[in-house]
């Protein structure tokens, strides 16, 4: 695809070449007005000899072949022009067309050498117009070569710097993008891997516990108790695993309202678990739902798993900027300063609710004490318009 500079360059090339043909014209019909047939025939030919040369040497360059073919053309041309501008100076206007045309054509000593003739063959053509007598005819073009010379030469350096300039910021955005793609990817498996644990893991590790416990009292009839609460959370993980699988999405998540939801969630951990909501239902972003329900399902788990509770509770409240949820259990309680890092045998909960809160822009604390309970709380903000396509509204 052609550039904003191949364009420009495209159109500089045809006024050129229009300018060259309107002066060999002109410049054609001011010499056979002024000489005799004799003289012009043999004028006249040489001219349309140059104006050949020209066109093959600017269809080469317009079809951007290799520099080498243009080599034996461009000598032809410049000799040929060197003929006549000495020959008939009525031609000399033509010069600045095979100046251009020359440095297009040469790269480094062979464009200066090419353009150093063009310019001496139309100082000599002037010079000898004026009866060898007129110095500023011999010295002006040798000048205003040299002078387009010192211009051409700015205006590659220009070009060159800001083709380098374009090709290090093409290079920086290729690099920004894959690091866009490195950083989107690493997101990406965070987002995953917070959703396989509060969902699979954790409900893998309820139904082993159940399991476990059934194996020490069987055949007695909690045993088949403890079993069937197992295949129930199996059941659920499962479907949890396929809605993972096709839409990373919590089942009924944007359908169901939202304390029946967290409801459902926590009781497969902590059957006893009671819900109330506090403040005035408002409409909340599907990305917030879903998150509270996450948070839910990991902390009430946490509960299951390790806190040894009699009692637990979520509290779903309602401000008028913010949405907060408050986990509640009467367990033995922990020394949050002193939670080991995640491992491969655990540890990842709390730090998976915290990247989950504070993706949204809340913020995630955990109040707790060996012996009394824990609370974890988390708060996201709503100062945000709502966007009703992506919200359901709470029941009343």
């Amino acid at each position: 695809m052609p550039t904003a500079s191949t364009r420009i360059d495209g159109r500089i090339d045809v006024v050129v070449h229009l300018g060259f043909a309107a002066l060999m014209v002109a410049s054609a019909v001011r010499y056979v007005m002024r000489h005799s047939p004799a003289d012009n025939l043999w004028t006249v030919a040489l001219a349309v000899a140059v104006c050949a040369l020209y066109a093959v040497t600017a269809l080469l360059a317009h079809r951007q072949r290799a520099h080498q073919l243009w080599i034996p053309w461009m000598v032809a041309l410049v000799a040929a022009w060197a003929a006549l501008v000495v020959v008939a100076p009525s031609f000399a206007w033509c010069s600045f067309a095979i100046f251009f045309l020359t440095r297009t054509a040469f790269r480094g000593w062979a464009g200066y050498v090419a353009g150093g003739a063009t310019a001496a063959a139309t100082a000599v053509g002037l010079f000898r117009m004026s009866g060898w007598t007129d110095i500023a005819m011999l010295l002006g073009p040798l000048a205003a070569g040299a002078l387009l010379t010192l211009i051409y030469d700015k205006i590659e350096r220009d070009a060159a710097l800001q083709r380098k300039l374009f090709d290090d910021v093409t290079q920086a955005q290729e690099q920004l993008a894959a690091k866009q793609r490195e950083a989107g990817i690493a997101t990406e498996r965070e987002r995953v891997s917070r959703e396989i644990h509060d969902t699979v893991t954790q409900g893998l590790a309820s139904s082993l516990l159940l399991l476990e416990a059934a194996q020490r009292s069987w055949p007695a009839e909690t045993a088949h108790e403890d079993v069937r609460k197992a295949t129930g959370l199996l059941r659920r993980n499962l479907a949890d695993t396929r809605s993972l699988v096709h839409e990373l999405s919590a089942p009924g998540l944007e359908t169901a309202p939202l304390p029946e939801a967290l409801e459902h969630a926590a009781r497969q951990y902590f059957e006893t678990v009671s819900v109330r909501v506090t403040g005035e239902p408002t409409p909340l972003p599907s990305e917030v739902r879903h998150a509270l329900l996450r948070v839910t399902q990991s902390a009430v788990a946490n509960i299951k798993l390790h806190a040894s509770a009699d009692h637990a509770s979520v509290t779903l409240g309602y401000l008028p900027d913010a949405v907060t949820l408050d986990v509640f259990d009467d367990g033995r309680g922990f020394d949050p300063a002193a939670v080991p890092p995640a491992s491969a045998s655990g540890g990842y909960g709390l730090r998976a609710m915290r990247q989950r809160v504070e993706q949204l822009g809340g913020e995630l604390s955990v109040e707790s004490s060996p012996g009394e309970g824990t609370i974890i709380a988390a708060q996201f903000p709503l100062a945000r318009v709502v966007d009703p396509a992506n919200s359901v509204k709470e029941p009343l």
